[in-house]
């Protein structure tokens, strides 16, 4: 029996909405069997299944099944989703390097909101880049705050620009400015 993209998409919305009743082996199982069942033919198959490769702890299986869903192409919403995902399990299986360069170039995507600079950060600490990690996570994070905006850049870019030396000497660091209503 063929079945149409949506009805696909909803069996894949539907897997995951179970996921943390399945174990390891039956949610591999159901996600490759809907990943054969797939109409498109595009990455998306191969994505949803790298997915639970990855959420099930088998991170050498998701890899592979994100570089194929790469080949194949990917919507902008799953493309962003991937370098993600991929760049975390790239980070898990110590390939530190590579992580770092998939993170940042990651798309940005209302689906990802900071995800990409969160989970950079998290590469660049595995890195031993910890400096540069702490500034990514800060940046992420800047947008949200309500206040405090042009500061925290301040403290942010101190941590790795010009300045970054003589503020690790004892030298006095970006003031926490008062600022008016835009941050």
């Amino acid at each position: 029996m063929t079945i149409t993209v949506d009805e696909w998409e909803a069996g894949i919305a539907d897997l995951w909405g179970r996921f943390d009743s399945l174990d390891r082996a039956d949610g591999v199982a159901a996600m490759r069997e809907l990943a054969r069942s797939c109409p498109a033919a595009d990455g998306r198959a191969a994505f949803e299944l790298a997915g639970m490769y990855d959420s099930m702890g088998f991170e050498a299986e998701a890899g592979a099944e994100y570089e194929r869903a790469l080949a194949l192409g990917l919507d902008e919403a799953r493309h962003a989703r991937l370098a993600v995902q991929y760049g975390s399990t790239l980070r898990n299986l110590g390939r530190l390097d590579e992580a770092i360069t998939v993170l940042r170039a990651a798309p940005t995507h209302p689906s990802t909101g900071s995800a990409p600079r969160v989970v950079l950060a998290l590469a660049l600490h595995s890195a031993g880049h910890k400096d540069e990690a702490l500034r990514v996570a800060i940046e992420a994070q800047v947008e949200a705050l309500p206040r405090y905006q042009r500061s925290m850049r301040a403290y942010a870019a101190a941590l790795t620009g010009p300045s970054a030396a003589v503020s690790v000497q004892g030298a006095q660091e970006p003031a926490l400015v008062p600022e008016g209503g835009d941050g």
